[in-house]
């Protein structure tokens, strides 16, 4: 039996997972007895497309590649335009969410309203949205499980790198000790071609080109994206509670050319460090420009590739590098999840194992 999906979002990472099902329908119901079926779409901007029996995926990235919009995709009976998100949610027959919207960090907003649309309803959502997970985790994981729903949102640090499913479930059983790592593409790409010799203005420049930087990059460059991926390496794998606000944070913006060239000459490479660390009870975590020596396995992430590294009491220092983006890899994090709910892997246990289990595969 297919597993029924509606989209809040259709824009990359919608257009990514949907290219996914339509590539890899045979391989995922041979090898995996998965086969999503898409009933809704709603996008802001885009338009809604709902029908019980399922939509035309192949259809609907030809209307939207052409036209930019769902307007054009054909009518037939049965088919519901117009609805919004949360009428998606609430009036569709979705078995779960899939919560891929353009949504404030600052805030978590509209994703956090929906997620907890989608759980009052008994639907699970899965999700690549950072903000509801750094900003509301203990609410919403409560939600899930009080609804007996599952919650999953893998692609929210690394993308389709699998930097909470991995520590979660390959290495369980340890106690993780620290967790520091290279969590933003973006600012490892700007300080490797600051090492090229490119000052940060030009390095910015180049981001933005190759499409790595928003033209607004305040994000990335003063370090407020890495901070809510390691609020959320934190709750999850440390299993500490660890609040947005309580995270030292310093971008990358005050580094020069010459503080990159006398790093070189001393044997050294500045990167953009997200770090937690357990001490007497509690998280210490912090985000800002550290030198590392060339010898440190962070050095030598360059490019708009990530990196983590996990210090274990039992496996010892593990590190994980892969990329932190992407259409494709970040919608191959949506449906690792989707699979793993199929798989009756997701299910929550307890208030403490709720996020815990909608990573374990």
């Amino acid at each position: 039996m297919s597993h029924k999906l509606a989209l809040l979002g259709f824009g990359t990472v919608g257009q990514g997972l949907a290219e996914i099902l339509i590539n890899k329908e045979k391989k995922l119901l041979e090898g995996v007895q998965f086969q999503g079926k898409v009933v809704a779409i709603s996008d802001l901007m885009k338009g809604a497309l709902y029908h019980p029996d399922g939509l035309d995926l192949k259809k609907v990235l030809e209307v939207v590649k052409e036209t930019g919009k769902l307007d054009s995709y054909p009518d037939k009976p049965g088919l519901i335009r117009g609805l919004n998100s949360l009428e998606t949610i609430r009036e569709t027959n979705a078995q779960t969410i899939v919560e891929v919207t353009f949504t404030d960090v600052k805030t978590g907003q509209p994703a956090i309203d929906h997620c907890k649309a989608a759980f009052e309803a008994g639907k699970n959502v899965v999700m690549s949205n950072k903000g509801p997970v750094a900003l509301a985790y203990e609410e919403l994981s409560q939600m899930a499980e009080d609804n007996g729903v599952n919650w999953g949102f893998e692609g929210t640090v690394m993308s389709g790198t699998p930097a909470l499913r991995m520590p979660l479930a390959a290495l369980a059983g340890n106690d993780f000790i620290e967790i520091r790592g290279i969590l933003n593409g973006t600012t490892n790409f700007i300080l490797s071609k600051m090492e090229e010799g490119l000052t940060y203005e030009n390095a910015l420049q180049e981001a933005q080109e190759l499409g790595y930087a928003e033209a607004d990059p305040t994000s990335d460059v003063q370090g407020f994206d890495a901070r809510y991926k390691i609020v959320i390496l934190s709750n999850l794998v440390l299993n500490e509670p660890l609040k947005v606000e309580d995270v030292e944070c310093q971008g990358i913006t005050e580094l020069t050319k010459e503080d990159i060239e006398l790093a070189q000459k001393e044997g050294f490479r500045w990167k953009l460090i997200a770090s937690a660390k357990k001490e007497k009870g509690k998280v210490i975590a912090s985000v800002k420009p550290m030198k590392l020596h060339v010898t440190d396995p962070l050095a030598s992430i360059n490019g708009a590739i990530n990196a983590v590294m996990y210090e274990c009491d039992l496996a010892g220092t593990i590190t994980l590098c892969g990329p932190g983006a992407g259409k494709i890899e970040t919608g191959y994090s949506l449906l690792i999840d989707l699979i793993n709910i199929e798989r009756g892997m997701l299910t929550p246990k307890s208030k403490k194992e709720t996020a815990n289990q909608a990573l374990i595969y």
